[in-house]
């Protein structure tokens, strides 16, 4: 549980900030070798050493709603609070957008093409991969070695940690902005930890975090595009 915790951290320190600045394809090497690792890691854990057998749970009806509507209510509270709150306060100064335009130049889809693919990965594929990496791998162990609360708990800091590697990138260690972020983060692997042990189903979660994900790749589109 340790390890799990702490390699997608380390990982995103590795390719996120210490390679920034090198060729797109040594960033890109690293993220696809970081993230390999990453992912394979429970599931050769699971099967190899606690000789599991994987299972897919079909969803409720109900919870499917539950995730879906949730998860649009936030993309579009996310959107709206961007569009006539934060944008006009010049929440995002011009440091902050050159920081993400020279973030996306270097990791190579400055393009359109390039940038909605990279959203449609993320939304799509990468949600998933983390819903099942640290709901049903990280929260679902710690669930079984410890309380409920403390399980979401400990299992939600995990899942913050890598992201305020992120947001503190652009916006500088300890602001008020990735501090709101970092926490916001933290909320939603709260949310979905909840949600994950009451269905017992990734698909509510995965749902819910791909809305949250389009809403955030929107918003870095109309920065940087």
């Amino acid at each position: 549980m340790l390890f799990a915790l702490v390699f997608p951290t380390l990982i995103t320190v590795v390719y996120f900030m210490l390679l920034a600045g090198h060729p797109a394809i040594v960033q890109q090497s690293a993220f696809a070798a970081g993230k390999l690792i990453q992912f394979l890691f429970p599931v050769v854990w699971f099967i190899r050493v606690q000789r599991g057998r994987l299972a897919w749970r079909s969803p409720k009806c109900a919870d499917l709603l539950l995730a879906a509507g949730l998860g649009a209510a936030i993309l579009a509270a996310a959107l709206g609070l961007y569009r006539f709150q934060l944008k006009p306060a010049g929440f995002f100064s011009d440091a902050v957008v050159e920081a993400v335009r020279a973030k996306v130049r270097g990791i190579g889809v400055a393009t359109p093409p390039r940038f909605v693919a990279l959203t449609l990965f993320y939304s799509l594929v990468h949600s998933l991969l983390e819903e099942y990496y640290w709901r049903w791998f990280v929260f679902g162990h710690l669930r079984r070695l410890t309380s409920l609360p403390i399980a979401i708990g400990v299992s939600s800091l995990g899942f913050m940690a890598h992201h305020v590697c992120i947001v503190s990138d652009f916006f500088g260690w300890f602001s008020p902005a990735s501090i709101g972020l970092s926490l916001a983060v933290a909320a939603g692997g709260v949310f979905w930890a909840w949600l994950y042990h009451r269905t017992g189903s990734l698909w509510g979660p995965w749902i819910s975090h791909a809305l949250v994900d389009a809403a955030i790749f929107v918003i870095g589109y109309d920065l940087v595009m």
